[in-house]
């Protein structure tokens, strides 16, 4: 009995291995030429599948991230950011803190890299498999407000809710009024011991307070991100001063 390249690659189709489908003809002149055992041919196959289904994943996390930009943590300076240990860095590029759904707090002043490192450990997540959402705080609230009606907004809102890492970026950078900061409790305690958090933040914790105007919501969102928590701080001149450009 025999079968056509045309419809085995059809199977493959059928089967969502589009990629294998595609490269099927290449492949058997591989392993013609090379001599391939049975178990050779299916293992060189299904490797090549899996490492496209990878590669496809990672894409669509990259997408749904919504990162303003990339930037791993093989670009973060050190010599620049002395505050932060090279040991200190390993261990947070080794993801133990993810695993275990401890939320990650970076506070210091502008430009100090708090960003840079959020989305550095965000893409080193993405590379292991898990799903990253980014969205800065001055996004984030009008998305709540909005969750009731507006079908982008629910569907930002919903993968945020499923992601495996949130990054929260300049947390606090302007004050929210009561209905606001109670939406925002709302999120929290639904990403709590769900998800892993990243806030970055010029605003130490006994500020949020303040911003948010009610001391009760306050404890009860401090409760929920400190309860397992790494706070690093952050000092500096800021990158974007230090190295601003100038057309003169």
């Amino acid at each position: 009995m025999s079968f056509s390249v045309e419809s085995l690659q059809n199977q493959f189709k059928h089967f969502r291995m589009s990629e294998t489908s595609k490269d099927l003809p290449d492949f058997l002149r591989k392993a013609e030429t090379h001599s391939w055992t049975y178990q050779e041919f299916l293992h060189e196959l299904l490797s090549h599948e899996e490492s496209c289904r990878e590669k496809k994943m990672i894409e669509r996390y990259l997408k749904w991230a919504k990162f303003p930009y990339q930037k791993g943590l093989e670009e973060f300076d050190l010599q620049e950011q002395r505050s932060l240990s090279a040991r200190q860095l390993k261990q947070l590029q080794e993801l133990s803190w993810l695993e275990q759904s401890f939320n990650l707090i970076f506070l210091g002043p502008p430009g100090v890299g708090k960003t840079h490192l959020a989305i550095g450990l965000g893409l080193a997540a993405i590379h292991c498999g898990q799903r990253v959402s980014f969205i800065s705080m001055g996004e984030l609230v009008p998305l709540l407000k909005t969750e009731d009606y507006s079908r982008k907004s629910q569907i930002q809102l919903n993968r945020i809710r499923k992601a495996d890492l949130v990054i929260i970026d300049d947390l606090m950078y302007m004050a929210m009024d009561q209905h606001e900061a109670n939406l925002f409790f709302q999120l929290i305690n639904h990403l709590y011991e769900r998800s892993s958090i990243i806030l970055t933040s010029n605003k130490g914790p006994e500020d949020w307070g303040e911003l948010l105007g009610d001391q009760g919501i306050t404890t009860a969102i401090l409760d929920r991100l400190l309860h397992r928590s790494e706070v690093i701080h952050l000092d500096g001149e800021s990158h974007r001063i230090k190295y601003r450009e100038s057309v003169f």
